[in-house]
């Protein structure tokens, strides 16, 4: 006779199978899918959805919880834990509001892709406000819950993203980045001009960009049987173990930008990968939140790929790829990626100006859920930050102010602070790694990451969701997420020369 427990888990077993469709479903529209397919994939997605809905929200749930939690042992007792957080997530919210945020959010998404091309916010904006009213109900929604543990709307979606990072910590890392990374940006811009650099020339063919990223992809550890590479308007990774999809985005005036998004997509995917096959399809099995995945996409882009260790063994594959990059050597490759400018673009932002882009977007987006901020007003707003934050001005050029990103979209709000907290946490983890493998450099140099993966596998991707955040981090690094290393990172690597 199967137990409490082992019902339970049948059942999240059957969701999963369902999030696998829907996943690849979702894949399918925004790299494949021929333009007049998205009335007919917005419903069956919303159908699916729904579907999924109705089933996490199932009315013997709750008792069945209840009667699993007293039956538990250990190891049974952390996957109930996370089964009822995914539940609880899921019964505050009624089916009909999962139903149409698919519906707007597809809409959304899929009039963005020309929509920004075009510079056209205010077509952007007819879709935009019906994505951002079901987002702030859903907020509301979500408080209302648990009203003790979210002091505003915008917290509650937080949560669905850094679980177990509070707001509290998020803010004293936001603060002290917004406190030291003015003055350090100016420091390293006053540095870098001083430098006499071989800029990069010349027409860069796709197709051979391609086959270095999947030369790189290779390098990094990717496995060709378990996953495959593509190419799509804003780069992601998604998929599980045996079928993971990575995507980049490809320029003929270079290449360094793919590359960097294909270091960083096989960081997320190498995650993915790597989380343990016995807990496989039900929630304890799954990544512990936004803010450890992008610590290792950030890892593999940032540290990584990024190090002048690794770029001095990735330069001769790229000379070798484009005879028109002899000329130039590993260290002038390396200053090159390395070079920080304040810009318009987030994807395209160098890693010491980066953290001044996701600030703009928390501030933006929290403004938006709590009502401080109307959807009309966000050009104005954008400006004003990018202004005051970045020295650069957006009035009127929505395409690389407000309009750029994908994550509003959908509502993915609250996503956004992942980013930096997964830049901290992946310099906190490495120098964990550097601390623990003093020649590093030199096998980086050699092109030799298994080292990296063997730690990351033990510490991280074992671990699944076995741990809160702030406890993993803590088994891995000793310590709670800190900025601390990852201005070290920054000062060694842009003002003393090194890593």
């Amino acid at each position: 006779m199967s137990t409490t427990y082992e019902t339970l888990a049948e059942h999240f077993r059957k969701l999963s199978r369902l999030e696998h469709a829907m996943t690849y479903l979702s894949w399918d529209q925004m790299v494949v899918m021929p333009e007049q397919g998205v009335s007919r994939r917005s419903d069956a997605m919303a159908e699916l959805a729904a579907i999924h809905h109705d089933l996490l929200t199932a009315d013997e749930l709750g008792a069945q919880f209840a009667k699993a939690s007293a039956e538990a042992n250990d190891e049974t007792a952390v996957s109930i834990r996370e089964m009822k957080r995914v539940w609880s997530q899921a019964t505050c919210l009624p089916a009909e509001l999962v139903r149409a945020k698919i519906k707007a959010g597809s809409r959304c998404e899929h009039g963005w892709r020309t929509q920004r091309h075009a510079n056209d916010w205010s077509g952007f904006l007819e879709n935009f406000t019906e994505v951002l009213e079901l987002g702030r109900e859903e907020a509301r929604l979500r408080q209302a819950a648990d009203a003790e543990a979210f002091a505003t709307p915008y917290d509650a979606m937080l949560d669905l993203h850094c679980c177990g990072d509070s707001k509290a910590l998020i803010d004293s890392v936001f603060q002290r980045l917004r406190d030291e990374l003015p003055g350090l940006i100016t420091e390293v811009v006053a540095k870098q001009k001083k430098r006499s650099l071989l800029e990069m020339t010349g027409h860069f063919e796709t197709d051979v960009q391609q086959q270095l990223n999947h030369q790189l992809m290779r390098s990094l550890g990717f496995d060709f049987d378990a996953g495959r590479l593509d190419e799509s308007m804003h780069p992601f990774s998604t998929g599980e173990a045996g079928d993971l999809r990575i995507t980049t985005r490809f320029t003929d005036d270079g290449f360094l930008d793919a590359m960097l998004a294909t270091a960083h997509e096989t960081g997320h995917a190498s995650y993915e990968g790597g989380l343990p096959q016995a807990w496989q399809g039900l929630p304890v099995g799954g990544y512990r939140n936004m803010c450890i995945h992008e610590s290792q996409s950030l890892l593999f882009e940032k540290q990584i790929f990024l190090s002048r260790a690794f770029m001095s063994y990735v330069t001769p594959q790229v000379t070798a790829a484009f005879p028109q990059m002899a000329s130039h050597s590993a260290e002038n490759l390396w200053h090159l990626a390395t070079r920080v400018e304040p810009g318009f673009i987030r994807v395209d932002a160098d890693e010491v100006t980066y953290p001044l882009h996701v600030l703009l977007r928390y501030e933006i987006e929290s403004d938006l859920i709590n009502g401080d901020l109307e959807a009309r007003d966000i050009p104005d707003c954008w400006n004003e930050k990018m202004q005051s934050y970045l020295g650069l001005s957006t009035d009127g050029n929505y395409s690389d102010g407000c309009l750029q990103d994908i994550h509003w979209t959908d509502g993915a709000f609250g996503y956004f602070p992942s980013y930096t907290l997964g830049a901290v946490n992946g310099a906190q983890i490495f120098a964990c790694i550097k601390q623990q493998h003093p020649d590093w450099q030199e096998r980086l140099a050699e092109g030799d990451v298994v080292f990296i993966r063997q730690w990351l596998q033990e510490k991280i991707w074992s671990q699944a969701s076995l741990l809160e955040s702030q406890p993993l981090m803590v088994a891995a690094t000793g310590q709670e997420t800190s900025p601390e290393s990852y201005l070290v990172h920054l000062r060694a690597r842009y003002l003393e020369d090194s890593y």
